[in-house]
């Protein structure tokens, strides 16, 4: 998608479809709307008098310009109320406004930069997310006749006395941040014989050659030797060697890392010996999700350019069954040197974080981690899709994350780790067992994750229900969402 920003009146657009937002509850039309309307000899004031377009958000309504303007059609496109309007609702309605040109077979759209109160950057920032993460879609294995349509250009006007600085800022801004969020989307949607821990280092040496990141991918050998055996447990069921993806940016000349990022990449999870049902099992290709999330995030990182320094960490392996499959009762040796004792082969996410945790810890010594996993169907059970699961030792932390994923429109809740929990992860023959039973059990999934974070000021963030769309919406297209790669991002960023 070509994005242009022009200076002048979006009534003098030439284009095929000029876009107008509408607040619910006009009714004295003011601005351009007022010019439209004039134009067009009260269709608008008529439209909203008789209550045929309301303006609630992701209403739209279509009207042909008759030779009028410029333009080929009009469309009105609701905001919802003005008290309740923000940046999110207007990235969300745009994303709906764009899948439903795209319907019409629409390819040229312009919308104005003065929308409400916001500000003209955060404005022009929104409409791109909007439009870029709405045009979305996985087609890469349809037929060429079976291809959806696409958006190909958006013009964004700037009235007289705004700024165009700003705007193009925005522009640019949203489309690092969109562009890298479809990146994540199309890791998650490919199909596991296509992303296989192999695939994901391929992904990871795309963004490391088109940023200049620093990339190193650690083979089983090395694994061995760095004594990662909760890893190597999972991996060993699969023909698919596992892979330890690390992927660096260096924004300042330091050393030190400030955040580490440490994404659970499972690029197919059968359960292993302990076998997940066979319905929707084919779902189970995105439980990479969260490896997909941080190698996305970096590379929007590195094209953003803050002066911190950041690493992502990938352990890649896929879960299946075998005759080398490790098995219920068996116990593991972590990168930590903390032994685990296997209850359910299909609660492995965990093991292959306990040695990126480690491994964030004691080898990079980084000042803050951050992880990001498919992790618990119980997380699902107590947030839904809405909402992401925050899990941290450490409040401030906790509460920046958080700050970021509503600035990205990503919501997160956290939850409790209180250490009343604990004793559903003990283990009478280890230092702790990998499932603490059916309750609670996000929490201890967290806790799990917890001793292997030890005193590193840690947030653990399950996108089990928030990683996948079950239709079109918004700026959400059905498959992968990209979650929670915006949020990373805005997280990283305020911390400069």
């Amino acid at each position: 998608m070509e994005i242009k920003v022009t200076i002048g009146k979006l009534i003098e657009a030439s284009t095929q479809v000029i876009a107008l937002g509408v607040f619910e509850g006009t009714e004295r039309l003011e601005g351009e709307l007022c010019d439209f309307d004039q134009v067009l000899g009260g269709v608008i004031s008529g439209m909203l008098s008789r209550g045929e377009f309301k303006g609630k958000p992701g209403e739209i309504n279509m009207i042909y310009s008759l030779g009028k303007l410029p333009a080929e059609k009009i469309v009105l496109f609701g905001l919802g109320k003005g008290e309740s309007f923000t940046p999110s609702v207007l990235r969300r309605v745009i994303g709906e406004l764009v899948r439903f040109l795209r319907e019409k077979k629409v390819i040229n759209m312009a919308v104005s930069a003065a929308i409400g109160a916001l500000s003209e950057d955060k404005t022009a920032q929104m409409i791109t997310e909007g439009a870029i993460l709405g045009d979305y879609a996985f087609d890469k294995y349809l037929t060429k006749d079976q291809k959806p349509g696409r958006l190909e250009n958006l013009v964004i006007t700037v009235p007289e006395g705004r700024s165009v600085d700003m705007v193009r800022s925005g522009v640019a801004r949203g489309k690092i941040l969109a562009e890298m969020t479809n990146f994540a989307r199309d890791m998650v949607n490919e199909p596991a014989n296509v992303m296989t821990p192999a695939g994901m280092a391929e992904a990871a040496d795309e963004i490391a050659g088109r940023y200049g990141l620093d990339l190193v991918v650690l083979e089983e050998p090395q694994l061995r030797d760095l004594g990662m055996g909760a890893l190597l447990g999972v991996a060993q069921g699969s023909n698919q060697p596992p892979k330890f993806i690390v992927l660096s940016y260096k924004g300042k000349d330091e050393d030190s890392v400030d955040v580490a990022l440490v994404g659970k990449g499972i690029t197919f999870d059968s359960g292993g010996i302990s076998l997940k049902p066979a319905d929707k099992m084919d779902e189970m290709k995105t439980d990479m999700a969260g490896g997909a999330a941080v190698i996305a995030a970096i590379g929007a990182i590195a094209e953003l350019k803050p002066k911190i320094n950041v690493t992502a960490l990938v352990p890649a392996v896929e879960n299946m069954p075998s005759g080398s499959s490790i098995r219920p009762g068996d116990i593991l040796k972590t990168m930590s040197g903390k032994t685990v004792e296997i209850i359910s082969t299909d609660a492995e996410g965990r093991l292959i974080l306990a040695d990126g945790l480690g491994y964030a810890r004691l080898v990079l010594h980084a000042a803050r981690i951050i992880d990001v996993a498919t992790l618990t169907g119980a997380c699902v059970v107590a947030l839904g899709k809405v909402c992401t699961g925050a899990f941290s030792n450490d409040s401030e932390l906790v509460g920046q994350v958080i700050k970021a994923g509503e600035e990205a429109g990503e919501y997160i809740w956290q939850l409790p780790i209180y250490d009343e929990y604990k004793k559903q992860n003990k283990s009478n023959i280890a230092d702790i067992k990998n499932t603490g039973g059916r309750d609670a059990g996000a929490i201890t999934a967290a806790l799990f994750l917890a001793e292997f974070a030890d005193d590193t000021p840690w947030v653990h963030l399950d996108i089990a229900g928030t990683s996948t769309s079950d239709g079109n919406s918004g700026s959400e297209a059905k498959g992968a969402t990209g979650v929670p790669v915006r949020t990373l991002v805005n997280f990283v960023l305020g911390l400069v």
